[in-house]
């Protein structure tokens, strides 16, 4: 077994776990590392204010040869962390643009949260699975960028919730973006292929009206609503869920749909879970809360699972992922001691690290989340089962 340990942006091959003399900047502190991290992250906000505004005051963001337009209302004062953002997916689909162009416009007016901002975006492109290509996580992920930036919006206070095609969205973009979340809420949808394993740090609500038959989403509801009892069953601390079907109600539920937005309201993201449950769909992603991989083990149908207990970091499942990244800062561990890795019954790493500034720029590029800033990293080639 060979642990390969990135410090300060300097790579070391290790064949025995204790850390070795680092090389590269210089050693930080924990408060050295916290003034870093505000400085960086302060530099890296007064740089997008300049390079997003226009975008978010003509409220249409353009990546590559697609744009996605969005219009949002304000409501309540926000609370002395920000505002909450609720991001509400129309439905529509493979339809014309204008029958889909339609469809946002009525997603606009569609619910009314007590407090924050209710943001509804119009969908870049008008195909069948129009809100779970892959580019729509980036594009969701810049909204939330700027949210943050110019409407003064708490990070830890996101969601997303979706109608029909939208809740199609909602089935697959919850699970492998809950890292950005804090709760969703699905209405009238499909889930396709989505798998629930991803939602086990995130609240996650689904309504279906009882007569909704077309392609059996009632059917797939209730299957829906057995597994997410299911996986609590089994992991108590997590897969917090409420499942309505509205008997008697079909594809249009009335609005009795609307009382998933103050169900949400109540949850908050965290950032640092205890307990990282990591299933890549076909939309794969490098890094899910403190856990990263590199390009060549981003791999769909790929689950990881870890468990934190204190210092201590225990992989239970790294399927088909052969390594991957533990990332690390002074609110998820005490980096001033010693930081243990075991895979199974085997141990991985023993050892101190080192707080890096090179990581934190890393990770700040990454993700582009003050809570995503980490000051260390370890990088594990996992041992063969």
């Amino acid at each position: 077994m060979v642990l390969r340990l990135i410090l300060f942006g300097a790579a070391i091959n290790l064949l025995v776990s204790p850390i070795a003399a680092w090389q590269g900047d210089s050693e930080l502190s924990r408060e050295q590392a916290e003034e870093v991290a505000n400085s960086l992250w302060q530099d890296h906000q007064a740089m997008l204010r300049d390079k997003h505004r226009a975008e978010w005051e003509a409220k249409k963001i353009t990546l590559g040869e697609l744009e996605m337009k969005f219009d949002f209302r304000t409501f309540g004062e926000a609370p002395k962390d920000g505002h909450a953002l609720f991001i509400s997916m129309h439905g529509g689909g493979g339809a014309p643009a204008q029958v889909n162009e339609q469809q946002w416009n009525n997603q606009i007016g569609l619910y009314q949260p007590a407090e924050g901002i209710y943001l509804s975006p119009r969908a870049p492109t008008d195909t069948w699975n129009l809100w779970h290509e892959a580019h729509v996580d980036k594009f969701l992920e810049r909204i939330i960028g700027d949210a943050v930036l110019f409407e003064n919006v708490d990070p830890n206070r996101v969601y997303i919730m979706g109608y029909s095609a939208g809740g199609d969205g909602v089935y697959q973009l919850a699970p492998r973006m809950a890292d950005r979340l804090a709760a969703a809420a699905m209405m009238a949808g499909h889930p396709n292929d989505a798998s629930p394993l991803g939602l086990r740090n995130i609240g996650f609500t689904l309504h279906m009206g009882g007569d909704d038959d077309a392609y059996n989403r009632n059917k797939v509801a209730a299957e829906w609503r057995q597994k997410l009892a299911d996986l609590q069953t089994d992991d108590p601390a997590g897969y917090r869920h409420s499942v309505t079907i509205h008997e008697g109600l079909g594809h249009w539920m009335n609005r009795e749909d609307a009382v998933a937005v103050p169900w949400m309201a109540d949850f908050v993201r965290d950032p640092n879970p205890k307990r990282i449950v990591w299933f890549q769909s076909g939309v794969t992603h490098g890094q899910y809360y403190w856990v990263a991989v590199d390009k060549e083990n981003e791999i769909a149908g790929s689950t990881v699972v870890v468990n934190r207990d204190g210092q201590t970091f225990t992989i239970d499942k790294a399927d088909k992922v052969k390594r991957l990244s533990i990332l690390l800062n002074d609110s998820l561990v005490d980096l001033d001691q010693p930081i243990v890795v075991r895979f199974g019954d085997r141990e991985l790493f023993h050892g101190r690290l080192s707080r890096s500034k090179s990581v934190l720029e890393e990770t700040l590029q990454e993700r582009g989340d003050r809570s995503y800033l980490f000051s260390a990293k370890i990088e594990i080639d996992l041992p063969e089962e």
